[in-house]
């Protein structure tokens, strides 16, 4: 075993893996978690909320007393896992698979959740793709096109959608990622979309502030969700995680109650704002 190794090598040959596959699953809540009715009567759209952080995020919004509109591209399986996990905290779930990138989806997505409880209080943009490439002579066009796709055109039509309905107090939490920060040689089209959340962001912050809607996000550093299994090889999902102060992955169960707080009342005087949760790394911004 090498220094450096944090995991069993693996790789997944699944569009977007799958969280049941991964060795050893993620944890998408700590046993020591202890809600407080920080969101008590809220709804929340979360989208990629099927695995990984959009499912922690969606397991410790239902356990802080938040119903969920549970979005996800199309792996049915772990949508259905996250779905029983919420309801298994007495909260009410709506499911729905689609591409957020789709002005009209993103509009039935708002429909239902109005037509259902009447309001919408959070929005978190989560969702988002990524495809490894030595250089960016190995970019398709095809490729650039696809992740600044899902990565930003679907936050900006999620978005948009959802922004009539949110009122005085409502939140919007973006997933950026450390990338935007410190960049990554293999990530350059996802990097970029990320620079863009941060910035996007920032401006929507300052453009809704006097409505009372609260914008910030959250930028995670290396976290284990099947994102990593699904797109890297083996040999590099072996060290995942090991280059962090920390010298370890994040799971996301780390990541969720950062977006907990940025939901939350707890946070009435933040906008604009990042949160970096990646191990130790200082970042300065």
């Amino acid at each position: 075993m090498s220094d450096k190794q944090t995991l069993p090598a693996q790789h997944q040959d699944i569009p977007h893996g799958s969280e049941e596959q991964m060795d050893p699953q993620p944890i998408y809540i700590d046993q020591y978690y202890r809600a407080a009715g920080k969101l008590e009567g809220r709804v929340a759209i979360i989208s990629g909320a099927d695995s990984g952080i959009g499912r922690a995020v969606a397991v410790h919004f239902a356990e802080e007393g938040c119903d969920i509109v549970l979005l996800y591209f199309d792996n049915h399986e772990d949508a259905q896992l996250t779905q029983a996990e919420i309801e298994k905290r007495g909260r009410q779930v709506l499911p729905l698979a689609g591409d957020v990138a789709d002005a009209g989806f993103c509009q039935q997505v708002v429909d239902q959740a109005i037509g259902r409880w009447g309001h919408i209080d959070v929005l978190i943009n989560n969702a988002g793709e990524q495809h490894p490439q030595e250089g960016l002579e190995d970019i398709v066009e095809e490729q650039w096109e696809q992740t600044f796709r899902t990565n930003i055109f679907g936050m900006f039509q999620l978005t948009k959608a959802v922004l009539p309905h949110l009122q005085s107090g409502a939140a919007i939490v973006n997933t950026t990622s450390i990338t935007a920060y410190k960049g990554n040689p293999m990530l350059l089209d996802y990097s970029a979309t990320k620079g863009a959340v941060t910035t996007f962001t920032r401006s929507l912050a300052l453009n809704l502030v006097k409505r009372g809607i609260r914008v910030n996000a959250v930028a995670p550093g290396p976290i284990w969700t099947p994102l990593i299994t699904s797109t890297f090889p083996a040999e590099k999902v072996a060290t995942f995680g090991s280059e962090t102060p920390m010298q370890r992955p994040g799971q996301p169960a780390e990541v969720a109650p950062a977006f907990v707080y940025l939901a939350s009342n707890d946070s009435s005087y933040v906008s604009g704002q990042v949160i970096h949760v990646n191990g130790g790394y200082v970042v300065n911004g």
